[in-house]
């Protein structure tokens, strides 16, 4: 804070407090604009603190101010700003209503949003009132931190003077408002040039995804037998130069085992091996290629080679024990028949190189759950193997299928599985290992690849400290960082992707609707669960134990997997219909899951038996074991305990020392029985009595007084059979004496009694109620129309266990009975054939022909391959259908790559199965989600593998949707656009919220939901939790749990919104799309490449490209087009050139306009920037633009226009960044910078945070093509005015550059020219 005499800023560093915030921030002499280092706001120094013009040698002396307007109160500090105020933006009150408008700096004419009145600044006007506001303001003290009122940066408005606040207000003397109606304003706002950023910063893609693939830089070995691709993104980087020369080189020659995709591989893995990380481990290296490539062998040749340069130990990781007869015929194949394999988990805990097993070499084949797998004695699968493999252990350590130990890292609120640790601690223990990691999909995300600790790109001597910075810069750069990641690692030699070529294979998405009877068993059962619902929270809130919660989570638990049963069921008319038609083309069929329904199967044949009327209803038996197990049940009153707890203390009562009832004489009594304790007779009162009871004068004692009485005289108690005086009790006894009497002590035990079985009574009444109540609920169950077991079903309708080939990890199933008359379990495997060797019989009996249907599981499939194998008889075409979608983009690619693999005789057709209910999509959402970002790791580029981005929900623009529409359904906001079957009336808009309402409260998002009264009598109002509100998958969850007709209502809702919340974000440019393509008619380097940085380890280089681009469209070109369309018919009135209905700057602009593939919707083209991205509908074209016929005078327009936009973008000459504005400029220069980009990440970063326009600060990730020698080349797009920033600061990184391997100190002369040659 600057004190009341602080220096001159000229002279001494200043103290001012960040308007953002508000940190203390020293601003050094002369700076007047600066960003805060840590909430990046841009902001400039107060008035007050500006350096004067003309210097003094003494702070002038205090003058009383002039009078002036007062400024609207101040708010203290730390109180938040008002609501609705961008303090980026100067605040201007509208002239029509007076609502108070942010606007934007440099903005000058806009309509406003509440009253539709069109509006313009007078910045004459504007200008002479900030002037005599700044007269009139008070001279004092410097004052004491930077208003949030402060436009930071403005260049176009002036800065506030001191005492004026936003929002502006009328004073007198300013008899102008700030924002008058516009009524023939001059142009001041450039609305083409808004479209045409828009288009530039959302850029495109242009020819083809994939390139055909060949080693660039060897050429031994024959081609692969199956075209390879890789994406052109990895395609624009090469690998180091290959130094390593192969033992087993000449043996491949004469066997031509692998091809020279796979000896490319070998060769650069045993390359990087020869490295170590700056931590001393050993450098490892990731196989990438997709599924059906042939990795197996490859690894089968790296152990070959590491075998014959004498490293004779090898572990080999993968998921299943399966494999290893795969392993076995790898090694073969490559020559290594010597080479042993040994499945640990046949093994015995002991030492493995002991007398007793006698392994001294060879391949230990380990999958990842007998990695964590342990004896009762403790001992570890894990310590075994590092046992075997001894400290010094040097050879190769693979990681098959490694995506097994991809939550190593997972999400916030989980734990790390036993896997990931696992794989991550036995790289630790072997240091010097050869680590080769190998998946198709081993990173889908970013956090996946925490256990890759052996490719060096965080840790010691990276730009990354941890695996958090790492993980935390990636996911700020969205999908294009990712692709980074992998072009980096290609560049360094330790990452290979290539992945079959998927120009034969056919994508579809087919829906299912549902049919009749399955819409009304679908809307009957979200009926049952909404009743059931309400049953539960009865029942928990009478019954409460303790065990709500854990009730509520197996409910929703229950509650997804039962309608995602019936979503299943739902598509098995449709798979029936696809694989007969296929059957019927001649083709063969695979039908793709991942849920069999095996415990729901066991569990019904335990209940009823191994002979059954009908197939299993899953949903049905997951519904009866929910409410069986979990229905809440009060205490069971258990009678005979009871009963014998009851006698018990009674006679404890009845047989301690007298109470109350008795009058004082206890201790004679209490005398009395400590005798008869210790008499050897064993005398007792009761046998007194009883031998008095035979005497003839029949004379009985009284127990408190121990006189001797007649009988009859005597009360005799009817429950503890003592004889007393009436007069001897306390209250003495007056009443009448019956043969029923008893004792007060009796009595009240007898009271006790009465009450315990009233209250026994009364728990076993609620708990046969509460039981009969449950009995009810299951007998509904039982009733209702539900489906049966998919599995089972398929089987059946398709032929039987005889045509249809299973592969799945279940162990028995149901099939029809030979009669016809019922179903019977039996086991899956016939008597010839093991259990363990089920799977592989059944998928010997698809490959030879026999079955001509496999259906496959995750749990069986697992490496398994199913395609058209030109050494198998079955060479069918392969038709895969996916009934279920796998939970996640890496298992959807792994089965996918069952049926399309190496040495095929044709590609497959996918069919990707979803219903028309809109809650499906969830399952849709998750995969979809991993397929976006897959390829940086997998594919290479996010846009190489099947398109499912439409079906992408669960993402920040998604909740940001969800809570749009949730605080619409609340009525906390309007909606932003109106709900599906509505119309623009409040009445209609209204039922469907109340409907809505009802369905949310049905499925538990709106909760302690309640009917209004009084003002509102009769709404339904409640809450949404905090939590809910963004929680995309847990509404698409609860979704499926309603009917399908408000479900698909709320789900077109939601998706409506994020449409707009998505085009909002495009235009703002805050879009992550991924890799981005310029296009250009022309494209040149201008510019030999400049090497920025050099990686010691691999000798890879980050180099600065430079080139100069041409977009625009000649007129004779554009008028070309037009004629060759009406020549061709494929015209429309509409066609033709436009110009634009306003001016600016003094001219027009004008376009050429087709009608595109969709009515109504038109392509552009410009002059400057030739063909736009983004299609424009009529009526914006129509009420921007108007058809010009006058062919003179659009030649001439638009020849101005192409010459303008070659030296100057469309904002003018007055542009805020000047020069290095490319919006609408035809010859622009583009700087890419390429090859390695992680060890300069950081410094980009803080180089591009300081660009003016939002779209520079994002880090881009583009695709260029040059025109003359077609050199694609990919990497990080850096904005003209960054890239001095860029270049300085990386040499700021130490003045270094690795060149070969040494290091070279710069001088300051080189740093110079290096830094300021653009």
């Amino acid at each position: 804070m600057a004190g009341d005499s602080s220096p001159s800023p000229a002279s001494a560093s200043v103290q001012v407090l960040c308007a953002g915030c508000r940190g203390v921030l020293a601003v050094g002499p002369g700076v007047t604009e600066f960003i805060c280092p840590k909430c990046r706001m841009e902001q400039r120094l107060p008035p007050q603190l500006m350096p004067k013009s003309t210097s003094t040698s003494s702070p002038a002396p205090k003058s009383p101010a002039k009078p002036s307007p007062p400024p609207p109160t101040q708010p203290r500090r730390g109180a938040p700003p008002a609501q609705g105020v961008d303090p980026t933006k100067i605040q201007l009150p509208c002239a029509g209503c007076q609502a108070v408008l942010n606007v934007p700096h440099g903005l000058a004419r806009f309509r406003c949003p509440q009253c539709g009145v069109d509006l313009a600044v007078d910045h004459a006007k504007l200008q002479k009132f900030l002037a005599s506001s700044h007269s009139a303001a008070p001279s004092g003290p410097a004052p004491t931190s930077v208003t949030k009122t402060q436009p930071p940066l403005a260049t176009s408005l002036p800065v506030l003077p001191p005492g004026v606040a936003q929002p502006l207000q009328l004073v007198a003397g300013a008899t102008i408002p700030m924002v008058l109606p516009a009524a023939e304003p001059p142009e001041e706002i450039n609305e083409v040039a808004i479209d045409v950023e828009r288009d530039e910063d959302e850029g495109g893609t242009v020819g083809e995804t994939f390139t055909d693939y060949r080693p660039p830089k060897l050429s031994l070995g024959l081609s692969h037998p199956d075209p390879v691709v890789e994406t052109s993104s990895l395609s624009a980087v090469q690998p180091p130069e290959p130094t390593y020369c192969l033992n087993i080189m000449d043996e491949l020659d004469e066997t031509k085992a692998l091809s020279c995709l796979q000896i490319e591989t070998i060769v650069y893995a045993c390359q990087r091996h020869l490295h170590h990380l700056p931590t001393g481990h050993r450098a490892g290296f990731f196989i990438g290629d997709g599924a059906g490539v042939g990795k197996g062998r490859t690894i089968a040749g790296l152990i070959w080679e590491n075998w014959q340069q004498g490293r004779h130990k090898a572990v080999w990781v993968s998921v299943g024990s399966d494999l290893k007869y795969d392993a076995r015929r790898d090694l073969d194949d490559v020559g290594a028949k010597c080479v042993q394999v040994h499945p640990l988990n046949k093994l015995p805990y002991s030492k493995l190189d002991s007398k007793a097993i006698g392994i001294k070499n060879g391949v230990i084949f380990v999958t990842y759950s007998s990695l964590i797998a342990s004896s009762e004695r403790g001992r570890s699968r894990l310590q075994q193997l590092v046992q075997w493999c001894g400290q010094e252990f040097d050879g190769l350590l693979v990681f098959d299928e490694c995506h097994k130990a991809k939550n190593l890292i997972p999400d916030a609120g989980s734990q790390p599985t036993r896997t990931g640790k696992a794989v991550l601690e036995i790289q630790e223990k072997l240091p010097e290992a050869r680590v080769v990691y190998c998946s198709a999909t081993g990173a889908s995300e970013p956090r996946n690849l925490g256990y890759m600790v052996r490719l060096g790109l965080w840790g010691e001597g990276t730009s990354f400290h941890n695996f958090s910075q790492f993980l935390g810069a990636l996911e700020k750069g969205g999908v294009g960082a990712l692709e980074l990641v992998a072009m980096d690692m290609k560049a360094r030699g330790m990452y290979v992707c290539r992945t079959l070529s998927y120009k034969g294979a056919d994508f579809d998405i087919v829906e299912a609707p549902l049919e009749e009877r399955m819409m009304n068993m679908y809307k009957k059962a979200a009926e049952f669960w909404a009743e059931l619902r309400l049953e539960l929270l009865s029942a928990s809130e009478l019954f409460a134990d303790g065990n709500s919660n854990q009730i509520w989570r197996l409910y929703w638990a229950s509650h997804q997997r039962f309608f995602r049963h019936m979503c299943m069921s739902a598509k098995v008319p449709a798979v029936a219909r696809l694989a007969k038609e296929a059957l019927a083309e001649n083709k063969c069929v695979v039908i793709g899951l991942q849920s069999t329904g095996e415990a729901r199967t066991e569990e019904a044949v335990t209940k009823y038996g191994v002979e059954m009327e009908d197939f299993v209803s899953g949903p049905r038996e997951l519904l009866l074991k929910l409410v069986e197990e979990n229905y809440p049940l009060p205490p069971k009153p258990d009678s005979f305990q009871q009963g014998e707890e009851k006698v018990t203390e009674i006679q404890r009562k009845r047989h301690s020392a007298l109470d109350v009832s008795f009058k004082g004489r206890v201790r004679k009594v209490a005398k009395v029985v400590d005798v008869s304790d210790d008499d050897t007779d064993d005398y007792s009162p009761s046998e007194s009595d009883h031998e008095s009871t035979e005497s003839d004068e029949e004379f009985h004692m009284c127990q408190i007084c121990n006189t001797e009485e007649e009988k009859s005289l005597l009360l005799h108690c009817s429950g503890c059979s003592r004889h007393v005086h009436p007069n001897c009790l306390t209250p003495p006894w007056t009443g009448m004496i019956t043969d029923d009497w008893a004792c007060y002590t009796c009595k009240i035990v007898e009271d006790e009694e009465k009450e315990q079985d009233v209250h026994v009574a009364d728990c076993s009444k609620r708990y046969d109620s509460a039981v009969e109540k449950r009995l009810k609920i299951l007998d509904l169950i039982r009733c209702l129309d539900l489906p049966n077991n998919p599995l089972d079903d398929i089987i059946d309708q398709l032929g039987g266990p005889d045509n249809v080939a299973e592969i799945t990890g279940r162990r028995g199933m149901l099939i029809r009975a030979s009669d016809g008359k019922g179903v019977v379990y039996q086991a899956r495997n016939a008597k010839e054939v093991s259990m363990e060797m089920i799977n592989m019989h059944e998928k010997q009996q698809f490959m030879d022909g026999k079955k001509l249907i496999a259906i496959i599981s995750e749990a069986g499939s697992a490496g398994v391959s199913l395609h058209a194998d030109r050494r198998e008889k079955n060479q069918r075409r392969r038709v895969h259908i996916t009934l279920e979608l796998p939970w996640s983009a890496d298992r959807a690619i792994q089965q996918f790559g069952r049926t399309h693999r190496s040495n095929q005789t044709s590609a497959p057709q996918y069919r990707l199965l979803f219903t028309n209910l809109g809650g499906e999509k969830r399952f849709a959402s998750i995969v979809a989600k991993r397929l976006e970002s897959l390829g940086a790791l997998t594919q290479g580029d996010r846009r190489a593998g099947p398109s499912l981005s439409a079906f992408n929900y669960d993402s920040n623009y998604g909740k940001k949707a969800l809570t749009m529409m949730y605080r619409g359904i609340m009525e906390q906001d309007s909606f932003p656009v109106v709900p599906p079957g509505c119309s623009d009336d409040e009445t209609s808009i209204q039922e469907f919220i109340n409907e809505a309402k009802a369905a949310l409260v049905s499925v538990g998002i709106i909760r302690d939901a309640f009917i209004c009264n009084g003002k509102y009598p009769g709404k339904l109002s409640g809450r949404i939790v905090d939590s809910d509100m963004h929680d995309v998958a847990r509404f698409l969850n609860r979704l499926l749990g309603l009917p399908p007709n408000i479900q698909n209502r709320l789900f077109d809702l939601f998706t409506s919104i994020l449409d707009i919340v998505l085009h909002n974000a495009r235009i703002e440019g805050q879009l992550d799309s991924g890799i981005v393509d310029i296009r250009a008619k022309n494209v040149e380097m201008t510019e030999s490449p400049k090497t920025v940085h050099t990686d010691s380890l691999s000798g890879a280089s980050t180099v600065l490209f430079t080139f100069t681009i041409d977009r625009g469209v000649t007129w004779e070109l554009a008028k070309a087009k037009l004629e060759e369309r009406e020549k061709d018919g494929a015209g429309t009135s509409n066609d033709g050139f436009y110009e634009s209905r306003r001016e600016w700057m003094g001219r027009r602009h004008f376009i050429l306009a087709f009608e595109g593939s969709t009515e109504g919707i038109y392509k552009i083209i410009r002059p400057a920037i030739g063909e736009a991205l983004r299609e424009m509908p009529s009526t914006e074209l129509k009420s921007k633009y108007r058809k010009v016929s006058s062919i003179e005078k659009v030649s001439k327009g638009w020849q101005e226009e192409y010459d303008a936009s070659s030296k100057q973008c469309m904002h003018g000459s007055k542009c805020k960044i000047g020069n290095y504005c490319t919006v609408g400029r035809r010859l622009q220069e583009v700087n890419i910078l390429g090859g390695l980009i992680l060890p300069v990440w950081g410094t980009i970063e803080k180089a591009l945070a300081k660009q003016v326009r939002l779209i520079h600060r994002r880090i881009r990730v583009v695709r260029l093509v040059t025109t003359n020698d077609s050199q694609r080349i990919v990497g990080l797009l850096i904005p003209n005015s960054a890239v001095e920033s860029v270049l300085t600061a990386a040499w700021e990184l130490g003045g270094l550059i690795a060149c070969n391997g040494s290091r070279i100190l710069m001088t300051d002369m080189e740093r110079l020219e290096f830094c300021f040659s653009y």
